[in-house]
């Protein structure tokens, strides 16, 4: 299978609450101009893995040899970056123009240094919210991918660094990686990988390739063959959020400790028109305690529980007024020591009173567009008082770090009297759980008989959000 990366520097997202009494830019160390030199590398399908895989411990030797791809990318203090070493983009493209590279999808993908300085946090997702494994060197100069990427799909890549004096620095790129050259059977690749998470963890499915929703045979073909069962079992189904996306839930959260398998049957199945099924792999993981966590933002509350028992009351603060908190149900989505947040990533322009640009501690991710729970110094004053942030839920540093701790991916993170838009079910992170059960089945295409439109619940337009997703 060949598949090809691409890279272009975005800007860094977030949201976090009240601007900083200095601009960063004029504290000591913190200046505009502090950036450091990222060289990211991939190995190129030429048919010698081992090859590409010594490149890659060499640690980007130029000429080495030629199965190995660099760009050099800079992250600086505010979290832009510009690809310094690259491809030339064609006349009248753009500076963001998407360069297609073949690439083999069994090589690394590593980043490391150029100069002095530490990586601090590497992050790579797919659009459909998986994460990728990777390991950082001991040295913190060194970071490569330990699960391979897919084929066809749009990966965003996060980084996080210090510069020699210290100063925090980032940059997040985008990489899309190309289709395979023989489409083949179709498969599916299932989501999350194993390990323990929370009660509101989703299963994912993604198919090789997309199964119309108006052919609702093939449909419900490949829904009978993808099995989810649980110990102990619980009443659950799937729901379509695209041509080539699924997603499963149980009718409520998974029970406390239970054990979860999913498989795929469509090897040899026919699929009408499109084919027959390929062989997957299966996947499986363990729920821990239910962690539930529900903010009322009306009396700047968050309270925790553990299996249903209350086990930490917070003061915190959310959005204000033009910065609502989305409200509803989300899950923890990964979580970062760090998170440089900059007010220009959701329209707030610098130099306005509004504008912050702070490195912000403990931050455990629930939306891909930048929506946090996180340590907020600055506005301790403000928590169990009043909404003051740009749309993230603030809290001590002292219950950032035990929150930071309590969860993990999964985790019922849930917001009520926000006065903010509804959680969007699909499109930033894992929402699923604002579908009433009935709104739910109606995404089967198994279902007995589809439910009207007037029935499914009214759903903000991604546009209209003030914390916007960046791809």
């Amino acid at each position: 299978m060949v598949a090809a990366v691409t890279g272009t520097a975005l800007a860094v997202a977030a949201a976090p609450g009240r601007a900083p009494e200095q601009d960063p830019a004029e504290r000591p160390g913190g200046g505009p101009d502090a950036a450091v030199t990222l060289i990211v590398g991939r190995a190129l399908d030429q048919g010698d893995g081992d090859i590409a895989a010594r490149c890659a411990v060499e640690g980007f030797r130029d000429g080495l040899c030629t199965g190995w791809r660099q760009q050099r990318v800079r992250a600086t203090a505010r979290g832009a970056g510009s690809v310094l070493r690259g491809p030339a983009p064609r006349a009248g493209d753009g500076a963001a123009r998407t360069v297609v590279l073949p690439t083999n999808p069994g090589g690394p993908l590593d980043i490391a240094l150029a100069e002095a300085g530490q990586l601090t946090d590497v992050t790579v997702h797919d659009g459909h919210g998986r994460y990728v494994g990777g390991e950082l060197a001991p040295r913190s100069r060194h970071w490569t991918n330990t699960e391979p990427l897919r084929a066809g799909e749009l990966y965003t890549v996060s980084v996080g660094a210090q510069d020699a004096a210290g100063t925090p620095v980032g940059v997040t790129m985008a990489f899309r990686t190309a289709p395979p050259r023989d489409r083949g059977r179709l498969t599916v690749e299932f989501g999350p990988r194993p390990g323990t998470y929370g009660a509101g963890q989703i299963v994912t499915a993604a198919l090789s390739r997309p199964v119309p929703a108006a052919d609702r045979t093939a449909r419900a073909r490949v829904e009978r063959a993808l099995q989810v069962t649980s110990e102990p079992a619980v009443e659950g189904g799937w729901h379509w959020v695209d041509d080539s996306t699924l997603h499963y839930r149980p009718r409520t959260y998974w029970p406390a400790h239970a054990e979860v398998r999913v498989t795929s049957g469509l090897d040899g199945v026919e699929v009408g028109d499109h084919g027959y099924g390929g062989p997957s792999d299966s996947t499986g993981f363990t729920v821990g305690d239910r962690i539930e966590a529900v903010t009322d933002a009306a009396e700047h509350e968050m309270t925790v529980r553990r299996n249903g028992k209350v086990i930490r009351t917070i003061p915190v603060t959310t959005g204000k007024a033009g910065f609502r908190t989305r409200s509803g149900v989300k899950v923890v989505l990964g979580k970062e020591y760090q998170v440089r947040m900059r007010g220009d990533t959701v329209g707030i322009k610098r130099g306005t009173s509004e504008f912050y640009d702070l490195p912000v501690f403990y931050a455990t991710r629930v939306t891909w567009s930048g929506e946090y729970v996180h340590a907020a110094p600055w506005s301790v004053a403000a928590q169990g008082e009043e909404n003051v942030s740009h749309g993230c839920t603030g809290m001590s540093t002292a219950d950032a770090a035990w929150f930071f701790q309590t969860v993990r991916e999964g985790d019922i993170v849930q917001v009520v009297n926000s006065e903010g838009e509804p959680m969007a079910p699909f499109d930033n992170g894992f929402g699923d759980w604002n579908l009433d059960w009935r709104a739910w089945q109606a995404g089967s295409a198994r279902a007995s008989a589809p439910v009207p439109a007037a029935a499914l619940p009214a759903v903000a337009p991604a546009a209209s959000s003030r914390l916007r997703p960046l791809t």
